[in-house]
């Protein structure tokens, strides 16, 4: 009994501890902790009701999150049209009082104000979760992988609100991220609790992405509110400015608009079969990998997490073909812009999955899952390949 009820609240100690870090780290003259702390309160009585909400749902239709439970159409739908639409609606709404407040009053309000919300409502879920699977350790991995999740998907719809608060307006911004945070959300569920525990090895590859995305996030909004800080304010900044970072946001923005030159549309579409090229490439190193260390890829299976390990060859050799192709592309078309490399990335992948629905349905879901990965790799090669 002890152990049991050591076990769930495992899952709520693990968000509110997250969470003790970033009241710490937050500047109480500029966040005033009170209201970071009441926006946890009400992520925490966001994620009750999206639980009842959700629930309820769940009896009315007969759905669930679990393919085996809905087949893989009902989870998908009850995924993207309820679950994932009902949790951050729920964390918008515990963080808008902040947003509407005095005290948010610079763009980089928004990460933190989205991040204490997510934080609070991942610690009733997780425990809620774990309460609900007593036993198990892939529910506690399950619910470990959501946390940085819930975070990553509110710093999406949070960036916006801070872009917003920096441009003075709200609408233009915020529906596209939200509406992206619901999609990758539902992609990312599906993964974690729909399918069986050796699909979340598909997952380490998105939280890396993740990471990065919201590192990005959070450093363009700092750079942007540079005019609302005091000069000695953003010292930390500079700092960080003489480092060796990766471009900013607004520099990938400026790659990726057109530039004087007109577009060459002929290297787009050479582009789309050179990466498509990579990407058979990438699949056939990784089958010899597999190959060479004897190992039998027909007998990958999603419902063990050793079985579906082989996968992973297949995963990081068609990964690796992406940041190839597009430094090849930039560097064979002479380009200074991502944007012909970025646009044939996207036609190569649109080709593979309108393949992909015809030949095998059930791969598509994979394939849109490591989509947004497999473009911003490619523009990462790109921007290594492209000319000064």
């Amino acid at each position: 009994m002890l152990a049991s009820t050591l076990r769930w609240l495992l899952g709520a100690v693990v968000p509110a501890a997250f969470f003790a870090v970033l009241v710490h780290r937050s500047d109480a003259r500029r966040e005033p902790r009170w209201l970071v702390v009441t926006t946890f309160v009400l992520g925490s009585l966001a994620a009750l009701l999206a639980l009842l909400i959700v629930g309820r749902a769940a009896a009315l239709t007969g759905l669930d999150v679990r393919v085996s439970a809905a087949g893989e159409t009902g989870a998908l739908v009850f995924l993207f049209f309820v679950v994932a639409p009902a949790q951050e609606a729920g964390k918008v709404a515990a963080a808008w009082p902040a947003f509407l407040s005095r005290h948010f009053d610079e763009p980089y309000d928004g990460v933190v104000y989205a991040s204490a919300s997510a934080l609070g409502f991942a610690a009733v879920e997780d425990g809620y979760v774990l309460h609900a699977h007593p036993t198990g350790w892939i529910w506690i991995a399950r619910t470990l992988l959501s946390l940085p999740a819930h975070v990553f998907f509110a710093c999406l719809w949070g960036y916006a609100l801070g872009r917003a608060k920096a441009s003075k307006t709200r609408l233009p911004v915020f529906p596209p991220a939200f509406l992206a945070a619901i999609a990758l959300h539902g992609l990312y569920a599906h993964f974690v609790y729909g399918r069986g525990p050796g699909a979340l090895l598909g997952v380490t590859p998105l939280l890396a992405v993740m990471g990065l995305v919201t590192w990005l996030l959070a450093r363009d909004l700092r750079t942007r509110g540079e005019s609302f800080l005091p000069p000695s304010s953003s010292s930390r900044l500079s700092r960080l400015s003489a480092m060796a970072q990766p471009p900013s946001l607004s520099a990938v923005r400026s790659a990726l608009r057109r530039a004087d030159e007109p577009l060459k549309v002929r290297w787009i579409l050479l582009g789309a079969m050179v990466t498509i090229g990579a990407m058979v490439v990438g699949l056939g190193a990784g089958v010899g990998a597999a190959h060479a260390m004897h190992i039998d890829l027909s007998l990958v299976d999603e419902h063990a997490v050793s079985d579906a390990a082989p996968a992973l060859l297949l995963g990081v050799g068609l990964l690796a073909s992406f940041p190839t192709s597009g430094w090849l592309v930039a560097r064979a078309s002479g380009v200074r812009t991502l944007l012909e490399p970025a646009l044939a990335c996207v036609l190569a992948l649109l080709v593979t999955l309108v393949a992909l629905g015809f030949a095998a349905p059930f791969t598509l879901v994979f394939a849109l899952a490591i989509s947004p990965i497999a473009w911003v790799l490619a523009c990462a090669g790109a921007w290594v390949g492209r000319e000064a």
